[in-house]
Parts: C-alpha cells; structure tokens; sequence
C-alpha cells in the first residue's frame, strides 16, 4: 500500500500516525476550549458604594471617548 514506519515492532501505517498525530495535538486544544469558563464582563471589586459608582462613571466615559470598531 504505502510507507510504513515500525514502532515497538509493530509495522504502522503513515496514515495512521498522521490521525495520531492531529488527534494528539487537536484533543488538548478542543478540550480546553470547551471547558474554558470566562468571567463576568462587569464584575467590580470596590471597597464601598462610592468607589463603585466612580469605577462605572470612569468606565462609561471611557467607552463613550472611544469609537466603536464596526
């Protein structure tokens, strides 16, 4: 058929070694993507009700300064 390679004497298919291949690198990656959890957007960490206020304001006029990207 085609090219073979032994490995721990068994003869294996090249085709075989590259689904290996792309499976072994491919799983990680689609596993870690989809248990990745991400963390809510608007989650403030102040000290008191005063701080957080400012934090929003600050935050909002930013976004308002800022052009969108559409």
């Amino acid at each position: 058929m085609g090219a073979e390679y032994v490995v721990f004497g068994r003869s294996i298919p090249t085709y075989k070694l590259a689904i290996a291949t792309y499976l072994a690198i491919g799983a990680p990656i689609a596993a870690m993507k989809l248990t990745k959890k991400e963390a809510p957007a608007n989650l403030i960490q102040a000290s008191s009700a005063d701080e957080e206020a400012f934090i929003r304001e600050f935050i909002k006029a930013a976004e308002d300064d800022q052009p969108k990207n559409v």
